[in-house]
């Protein structure tokens, strides 16, 4: 589906360079509501890119991002010229999020999204000690570790990768379950997994190892259970220059020193 890009909202970060990129850019194009706009565009780093999907979230609205930060490895070339044109030109990816559902050591219940990974860590000096379950049959007894994650190909280039998972090329219907720190079984390194499978992890001892929960940026404090399923529901639509598309940038990242 072609993008227009008659109508702009521009979105930035707190930075001083994203505020004054955005000045620049409202002077060239103009500022449309954004309930109104054919496309936001995030002024920032990734960071804030993630914090503006989640925005947008099944909004029907495409983000196309320009970096005004560091890394900017979800971002595109801040430039000021032509912007209408190479937003109209670019490659639109359209990502459904995982979901993680917790049930909590309080009794609550809580549901988020991620568009990068959901990560469990402990949340004291002790391991936490984990049961893997993949679409009701467990995978793994007994997992002693600092931390699991579940990543998405988008995801795969970021914390993930840290912890030395694989990198997935975007288009790949598949998900990286990576061990942090992984103690017992000391030799095992993740899984692949396919992005249409129900994962359920149950912490256990969490009075003596409690876990902390997260979905991207949103934290769930000490949980007893944890379901993660791909949403077949929301999407996140991002648009990358067809010259550095960010498919090109993820199998980029497998060459890099």
């Amino acid at each position: 589906m072609s993008i227009r890009a008659n109508s702009i909202f521009f979105a930035a970060s707190s930075s001083p360079e994203a505020i004054a990129a955005r000045d620049e850019l409202i002077h060239l194009y103009g500022n449309a509501p954004m309930a109104d706009a054919d496309v936001i565009v995030a002024l920032g780093g990734d960071g804030f890119m993630l914090h503006t999907l989640h925005e947008t979230m099944s909004s029907g609205k495409a983000v196309y991002g320009m970096n005004c930060g560091s890394v900017g490895f979800l971002m595109n070339d801040f430039r000021t010229d032509q912007l209408r044109e190479r937003i109209e030109a670019a490659l639109e990816n359209v990502l459904h999020p995982l979901q993680m559902k917790t049930t909590n050591a309080d009794g609550t219940k809580s549901i988020a999204l991620a568009i990068n990974e959901v990560y469990l860590f402990r949340q004291s000096y002790q391991a936490a000690k984990l049961r893997v379950e993949i679409d009701g049959r467990v995978r793994l007894e007994e997992l002693i570790c600092d931390g699991l994650m579940i990543a998405t190909p988008a995801g795969s280039t970021a914390y993930n990768l840290s912890a030395h998972g694989p990198i997935l090329p975007l288009e790949a219907p598949l998900l990286a379950m990576t061990p942090v720190s992984a103690f017992r079984p000391r030799r095992w390194r993740g899984a692949l997994l396919p992005d249409h499978v129900r994962v359920d992890i149950h912490i256990l001892e969490p009075d003596k190892r409690p876990a902390n929960a997260v979905a991207d940026n949103t934290e769930v404090k000490s949980v007893l259970h944890v379901e993660i399923a791909q949403s077949e529901d929301m999407t996140a639509r991002i648009l990358s220059d067809r010259d550095h598309s960010w498919s090109d940038r993820i199998l980029a990242e497998q060459f890099n020193n």
